[in-house]
């Protein structure tokens, strides 16, 4: 004989058991709900933490300190910055263009001017041959400048070892290669101090006059009879005015006429180098307190700075260097 529960006993015995399986269901979602908060703790926590791999995506470069990351001061100096280079995107203002006229009594019209540099970007690049900042790289700067102050230093090695070494002017390396190393991946020049290149360096280019830009287009003119063996018009970078009136009023506070190549050279690799300390050499005075060059024979020993306030830019120098931005080698 077959046995049945009553169905009010049936239903007192179901109960207990549904209450269970619905105690399990309360449980595994507690669990989940628990589950979930730990790991939108442990998400909120690598956001937070720094060094992370959410914050290293973050980073304008993969150096232990990128230029990038400093204070705010130096950053809004830094983010007050035209454009270094002329380009299509990135055409010369008629505010900056009056600035850079009176550097050497230029006569001609912004007109005059607009239609020269077309001219020049039609030939060379449009934009210019940089690469952006990543955080998958790390590009280590020594900018060399030709202080008579570099003799004997035993440089050479140490600029040799960075990315991205930047001479200027008639700086060259043969037969002072201990004391200034050998390696160029840019050359800064104007139409009175070019020299002969050769196609693996990147020749960035400082215009102070229309003059000089029509003379670049046309590779000299009757005042100069130099021009630069240089054939790869890829690696040509032009310097925008704009960009050396922003070293004269944001870093110089307008004092003395302008700045020399050196030092807008100095301002223009904080703008393309990625690490904090980059490398600074051959800068300021010698030893005797000469104003000279490492490659001449000291003629005249009153010679100074000319319209480039010297000291000035020796002491904003000494200033990054002690607010750890660059490393100031003063050699001897």
């Amino acid at each position: 004989m077959e046995y049945s529960v009553p169905s009010h006993r049936a239903s007192a015995y179901c109960v207990p058991q549904a209450q269970g399986m619905l105690c399990a269901a309360g449980k595994s979602r507690i669990l989940l709900v628990v589950l979930c908060l730990a790991a939108a703790g442990l998400l909120c926590k690598s956001k937070w933490n720094l060094p992370d791999l959410y914050s290293q995506e973050l980073r304008e470069c993969n150096c232990p300190k990128c230029l990038t990351d400093g204070e705010n001061d130096f950053k809004a100096q830094m983010d007050a910055s035209p454009k270094p280079f002329l380009s299509i995107p990135s055409p010369t203002s008629e505010d900056d263009f009056n600035w850079w006229k009176n550097l050497q009594l230029e006569q001609r019209p912004f007109r005059f001017f607009n239609e020269t540099v077309d001219k020049l970007l039609a030939i060379f690049p449009s934009s210019p041959p940089l690469e952006r900042r990543s955080p998958d790289r790390c590009r280590t700067c020594a900018v060399v400048g030709n202080s008579g102050n570099l003799k004997g230093s035993r440089y050479g090695p140490l600029i040799d070892q960075h990315s991205i070494v930047i001479r200027m002017n008639r700086g060259h390396t043969k037969g002072y290669e201990s004391d200034v190393g050998t390696k160029t991946t840019h050359h800064v020049m104007y139409p009175e101090s070019a020299i002969h290149l050769d196609n693996s360096t990147r020749l960035v280019f400082f215009p102070f006059k229309i003059n000089d830009l029509l003379w670049f287009l046309t590779w000299g003119c009757a005042s100069h009879s130099k021009k630069p063996s240089y054939s790869d018009l890829r690696q040509v970078m032009i310097i925008n005015p704009g960009f050396m009136k922003y070293a004269h009023e944001m870093w110089l506070k307008k004092r003395g006429r302008y700045p020399s190549t050196g030092f807008m050279t100095v301002v223009l690799s904080l703008q393309i180098c990625d690490e904090v300390g980059l490398s600074i050499f051959g800068f300021g005075a010698d030893r005797d307190g000469n104003w000279s060059h490492y490659f001449e024979i000291l003629r005249n020993k009153k010679l100074r700075t000319g319209p480039h306030p010297g000291a000035q830019e020796y002491d904003v120098i000494r200033e990054l260097n002690q607010k750890q931005i660059v490393r100031f080698f003063q050699g001897l």
